[in-house]
């Protein structure tokens, strides 16, 4: 069960561990969409790294991708790193996240709609979701624009569609070594419906991708139970993108624009690989 102590920093469990909190959201109205994240190594000299995109216009008017910051005693409560900050007003409940670059940024506050979804393992990954009100403002190009949108904090890389305040779904996707396809992937999904937020039984995702390996449509089928007789299906191509080379790693980060029974919305899908 996820509980206010699960906004701290988590203490390290093995060699590679790094904590992390990654927020995204999208105002199609004001032709907006953005990512953050920040991460922590903790441990006896604890390092940052700070990630961010704002995109507007189809595309990417302020990003950054910074590694190995140093930082004394971080802490969620309240974190900056490479113009990226994020500070907790209320756990599991409320934040505040802004990201700095010349000439373009963005300062909001999340409100959470709904509490925490737990993510099922998938290939060494854990944390939550949560479905989230987005409001504040945007800088692009010297410019002011209001933002009234949806989007997602959580703790992993993955695929989120935010069609409304009671349609929303989050998947989490690891592809084992040496897999070439999606059916070997180790998948976590959950969907908010009539119901509130559940776990599926099942969930496939499809990408179709450009000449340099971005991805560019994206469908899923979801399956909320084994004994289901049909799947939910989704659909979505991308607005706008961004690939940032992380050293040993390559991250293609996308926002995308979802259709899901009937309704439109928002979303986002990062491929996160070997370089």
């Amino acid at each position: 069960m996820i509980t206010a102590d699960d906004e701290r920093v988590r203490t390290p469990a093995g060699e590679g561990f790094a904590d992390s909190v990654t927020v995204a959201f999208g105002d199609p109205g004001a032709d907006v969409y953005a990512v953050a994240r920040l991460g922590i190594v903790p441990g006896a000299e604890p390092r940052a790294s700070s990630l961010a995109v704002l995109c507007a216009g189809g595309r990417p008017v302020g990003a950054v991708a910074q590694g190995q910051i140093e930082v004394q005693a971080p802490d969620w409560a309240a974190l900056e790193a490479a113009g990226v900050r994020m500070e907790t007003l209320e756990p599991l409940a409320g934040w505040r996240v802004a990201f700095t670059a010349e000439g373009a940024g963005f300062d909001v506050r999340l409100t959470a709609l709904t509490g925490p979804i737990e993510l099922e393992e998938a290939g060494g990954m854990q944390g939550y979701d949560q479905l989230c009100r987005v409001q504040g403002t945007a800088v692009v190009g010297g410019s002011e624009r209001p933002l009234d949108g949806l989007g997602q904090r959580t703790h992993a890389w993955g695929v989120g569609a935010w069609i409304g305040e009671d349609l929303a779904v989050g998947l989490q996707a690891v592809r084992r070594a040496g897999a070439r396809g999606h059916d070997a992937d180790a998948v976590s999904a959950w969907m908010l419906g009539e119901d509130g937020p559940q776990q599926l039984s099942e969930a496939r995702l499809s990408t179709t991708y450009d000449d340099a390996g971005r991805q560019r449509r994206a469908g899923l089928e979801l399956w909320e139970r084994e004994d289901s007789e049909y799947p939910h299906r989704v659909a979505g191509e991308v607005v706008c993108g961004s690939t940032f080379e992380l050293g040993a790693l390559r991250l293609d980060t996308a926002f995308f624009r979802f259709r899901m029974e009937g309704r439109e919305g928002a979303g986002r899908y990062d491929l996160l690989r070997r370089a």
